[in-house]
């Protein structure tokens, strides 16, 4: 693919670890692409960098993600160690560097990210604070300048040449000596790479001339390769790519399976297997020989594991398949050996040659795949929308639908809404048929990217195949949605969703539309209301008035008056909850609040002229406080006014009378005219406050239905006796028996049940 370039003068390229490719250029600028050239963002470097522009540039891989690091023309360091979370960090100087250094690398180290320098023979250490200077142990005293770095990996090791041709290997904190190669070549390299060697745990240095490649270890030896055309090496897990315009070669250490296999003459339990299965298939008695061989040996189990882990290893199907069918020949003379491994590694292969072909381009070795981890890999086969193949891999490893299937099937969903040629109703039919009812997958994650994409009405078409409202809902919003939002929110039931979409269009729209906006949609209506209450009490008086609801008006203006202190304001609340009752035409409310204001206005009176405290207090306690303190007459006008029933006010003013022991003014009462609520509560009202005496004053006048209980109160047994008998009722003697003791009240024991067994005859 060619692309005119019509951006500024580009420092360096790289990858990051999603596969997009970063663009720095001069003027500090970092452009994102993906794999297929489309534009993503791009972000700025500082403006300290547009000034004196990019010298150099890096691009690193950490913990924390991938990392830019630059030096400009002042020669300053600035550090982005996760471009995705993007925080600039401007380095110490550097005393006496001019210009940029004659070689530098990015080191990660107790959770920092360093700059590692060479000016001349000096090196430095940069950090957040400070530039300290530091001397490799052991470095030639030939070495004038040190004129390239490379850094392992995994940050581990740290590599040095110097103008006179030595190359010195140690650890990254520089405290460690490996070993010093003189190369005997002074040119610096082209390029210099660790390669790390997981059989001799000896890591090596590959440089790399315009021909010449040489791989230096802790021995003084080195491996020369003459290269047939310009290459770039790329340090990897467990070797070194060498990239050329025509070729693709893996350097690495040749790993212990495969050596101790194809090894010449070797006697390698793996190989003894691998010659036993050739035999076998050319039906020569030479395979029993070597089957013997192992099995004498012991060792069938180590040559079965061989075969397999070998097999791991090679790249060519061919050679695979004939180590694997060797493992399986080997493993039907096995009676308890694990079939994991080998079914695993099957499995494995069968993935990795997959990816492996020109068409895709992923040459993993089965190491990195294992390091990688199936996830990564799903989503290196996404990011080249290589969907068919991704999926089949899941399926085929038998991936939980909702991290393989349906992951990939988001990305391709997200994918296929950016193709702007196509229209929205074959994208939104096709999305839903793709995708179906897979599990995991959120249509509101894919409406949204078609939003970003700056299709509206796709994004809406998509969320209707979402069924969880929550995720409809925030999206709508976003895109100025919002009376399809809130429709959508009262569908799901959720109110914290309707007040969620409420208060959102509260802030959005002015106060008309927005109490419109309302009227049409009751529930949302009936929610606010709630909310109002509680919250806003003004807004809710807006609503009202705006429905003309009059008589929520009313209760409004009624609660309102609640809350005023000052007696005008409460009746002048008052006086407008009585107008809008009768706009309401709601009589009896209406009638209620006028005599509320009545007696607020008796109650002032009664304070200002009796000095007593009761305004606010309700009709009963009003009439309970006066009777209390004596004022009759106010009692009596009040409980004419007011048209208080004759009962309520005479249990009142009973009760009141007993509580302040005023027996005489009880007496007088009692005698003023026959009492509505009869006289057995005059002597329950003695009885409570203890005045037995008093009490047995009004036995005499409660009637005769009532004289028993009366007689009880007081404790007069004969008395209530007297009664029960005479009235020849079976319950009342029976009451009057239970209060009896067997000791003390004999005689009116035995006349009691003569009464009771006579009236039960009867």
């Amino acid at each position: 693919m060619l692309t005119l370039w019509k951006s500024g003068p580009v420092r360096q390229l790289g990858w990051t670890v999603c596969d997009d490719l970063l663009c720095i250029q001069e003027d500090g600028t970092v452009l994102i692409y993906d794999l297929f050239g489309a534009f993503k963002r791009h972000f700025s470097m500082g403006n300290e960098v547009v000034q004196n522009q990019v010298l150099e540039a890096k691009v690193f891989h950490s913990p924390y993600g991938t990392g830019v690091a630059i030096v400009t023309g002042a020669s300053r360091f600035t550090l982005a160690t996760n471009i995705d979370d993007l925080k600039l960090r401007r380095l110490p100087e550097v005393p006496g560097l001019q210009g940029a250094p004659s070689c530098w690398v990015v080191l990660t180290q107790d959770r920092q990210t360093k700059v590692l320098l060479a000016n001349g023979v000096d090196l430095y250490i940069l950090d957040n604070t400070s530039c300290t200077p530091v001397t490799p142990p052991g470095l030639s005293p030939q070495a004038c300048s040190i004129v390239n770095m490379a850094v392992s990996f995994s940050y581990k090791y740290l590599a040095l040449f110097t103008d006179s041709g030595h190359l010195w290997m140690g650890s990254a904190n520089l405290k460690d000596k490996l070993s010093e190669v003189d190369t005997k070549v002074r040119t610096p390299p082209k390029q210099m790479v660790w390669c790390r060697r997981p059989k001799s745990q000896q890591p090596s240095v590959v440089i790399m001339w315009d021909r010449l490649l040489l791989v230096a270890g802790e021995c003084t030896d080195t491996i020369q390769y003459t290269l047939d055309e310009e290459s770039v090496c790329v340090a990897e897990l467990d070797g070194v790519r060498i990239i050329g315009g025509s070729r693709h070669e893996l350097l690495q250490e040749v790993p212990s399976a495969c050596q101790d296999i194809f090894k010449i003459a070797s006697m390698a339990p793996g190989a003894l297997l691998l010659e036993a299965h050739k035999e076998y298939e050319k039906s020569s008695q030479k395979a029993d020989e070597y089957l013997r061989e192992i099995k004498e040996q012991s060792v069938l189990g180590e040559a079965v594991r061989q075969c397999v882990e070998a097999a791991g290893y090679e790249h060519e199907p061919e050679t695979q398949k004939t180590l694997l069918r060797a493992a399986s020949f080997g493993k039907c003379f096995l009676s308890n050996y694990p079939p994991e491994p080998f079914v695993s590694m099957c499995r494995d292969l069968k993935v990795l040659n997959s990816v492996r072909e020109y068409t895709v381009g992923i040459p993993l070795t089965h190491t990195q795949y294992k390091q990688m981890t199936v996830q990564v890999l799903i989503d290196r086969l996404v990011y080249r929308k290589l969907y068919p193949l991704a999926i089949e891999i899941c399926r085929y490893l038998k991936t939980p639908e909702y991290q393989g299937v349906s992951r990939v099937l988001k990305h391709w969903a997200c994918c296929k809404v950016q193709q702007k040629e196509e229209p929205d109703e074959s994208i939104a039919h096709a999305v839903s048929v793709k995708l179906g009812e897979a599990a995991g997958i959120s249509y509101s994650e894919i409406a949204a990217r078609a939003y970003e994409c700056g299709r509206t009405e796709l994004a809406i078409k998509l969320l209707e195949f979402e069924p969880r409202s929550g995720e409809q809902v925030p999206l709508l919003l976003k895109m100025k949605r919002s009376q399809l939002a809130l429709s959508k929110a009262i569908e799901s039931g959720d109110t914290d969703l309707v007040y969620t979409v409420v208060t959102y269009l509260k802030n959005e729209m002015n106060r008309g539309d927005f109490f419109m906006t309302l009227r049409n949609q009751p529930v949302a209506l009936s929610l606010y209301r709630q909310f109002c209450k509680h919250q806003e009490q003004d807004t809710l008086k807006d609503l009202f008035n705006q429905d003309d609801d009059h008589q929520e008006l009313g209760n409004f203006y009624v609660k309102a008056s609640y809350k005023e202190k000052k007696l005008e304001a409460r009746l002048s609340l008052l006086q407008s909850a009585v107008d809008e009752y009768n706009k309401a035409k709601n009589e009896f409310a209406a009638k209620a609040t006028e005599e509320e204001m009545k007696l607020l206005r008796f109650q002032r009176r009664l304070d200002e002229e009796k000095g007593e405290a009761l305004l606010g207090l309700s009709l009963q306690e009003t009439l309970h406080a006066l009777l209390t303190s004596n004022f009759h007459k106010q009692a009596e006008q009040l409980y004419r006014d007011f048209r208080v029933p004759d009962k309520r006010y005479w249990w009142l003013k009973l009760t009141a009378l007993a509580e302040k022991d005023d027996w005489e003014e009880m007496e007088k009462f009692a005698k003023s005219k026959k009492s509505p609520i009869g006289y057995l509560p005059f002597v329950e009202v003695c009885v409570k406050q203890h005045n037995k005496y008093e009490a047995k004053k009004y036995v005499s006048k409660v009637t005769p239905e009532q004289k028993v209980k009366a007689h009880l109160a007081i404790g007069d047994l004969e008395g209530a006796a007297e009664a029960a008998i005479e009235r020849r009722s079976e319950g009342e003697i029976s009451t009057v028996l239970s209060r009896c003791s067997p000791t003390t009240d004999r005689a009116l024991l035995e006349r009691l049940n003569r009464a009771r067994s006579t009236a039960a005859k009867k």
